[in-house]
């Protein structure tokens, strides 16, 4: 996904520079929280940020995870649906929503862009609700990890080796598994010779097998 800054010419990023605010997270702290009134939106310019809804029943699902370049609160609700905390420390550039809405308005380029990102989005919430209904755990755990990769190729950091800023936890709460299952099929897919387990993260070792684990 393109950062913000990529999608403007020099004079409109001058233009949108007055309308933002540098806001800065620790680790786990929260940008904003399920049902409180939605009137910022937020471009990530480092660090990974969780999204999450605390279901009627008590239980958590985790419905995403933000990246450099990502935008949330774009929702025309006029309510957050979700909450949203760091998992690292984070920065992000936080626009008056009113504000930003109206510049959309004399800025093509940028209403493009946003655009490009709401179908980016679309895709994702389909391919998740293929994910959790259809897949086995070494599938949704594959699938996971290469869509992980494709988006930091798509922030500059192509690399097979993945840095995981999520918990087990948040990966079973986003995927539909218990955070003991995650842990099992993560040792097994390196069992196998698919991942290698390092520090902080995963490399993806047979990327062809995890591909076609991922495409079932």
């Amino acid at each position: 996904m393109l950062s913000l800054s990529t999608a403007l010419t020099l004079a409109e990023r001058d233009t949108l520079e007055p309308l933002s605010r540098r806001v800065s997270l620790d680790q786990r702290e929260t940008l904003f929280s399920q049902d409180e009134p939605a009137c910022s939106v937020f471009n990530i310019t480092s660090g990974a940020l969780r999204m999450y809804r605390i279901l009627p029943d008590g239980r958590r699902q985790v419905t995403g995870f933000a990246f450099p370049g990502d935008f949330v609160g774009l929702s025309m609700l006029d309510r957050h649906a979700v909450s949203a905390d760091a998992l690292s420390p984070l920065t992000a550039c936080r626009f008056d929503r009113l504000a930003f809405r109206n510049l959309l308005g004399g800025h093509p380029g940028l209403m493009m862009h946003l655009h490009e990102i709401t179908g980016q989005e679309l895709s994702r919430a389909k391919d998740m609700m293929m994910l959790l209904g259809r897949r086995t755990a070494d599938e949704k755990i594959a699938a996971f990890l290469t869509g992980l990769q494709a988006r930091y190729v798509r922030i500059g950091r192509s690399s097979v080796t993945l840095e995981l800023p999520m918990g087990r936890l948040d990966i079973a709460d986003h995927l539909g598994l218990t955070i003991e299952t995650v842990s099992r099929t993560l040792s097994r897919l390196d069992r196998d010779g698919c991942i290698l387990i390092v520090p902080g993260g995963v490399r993806l070792i047979d990327q062809p097998r995890l591909d076609r684990m991922s495409a079932h």
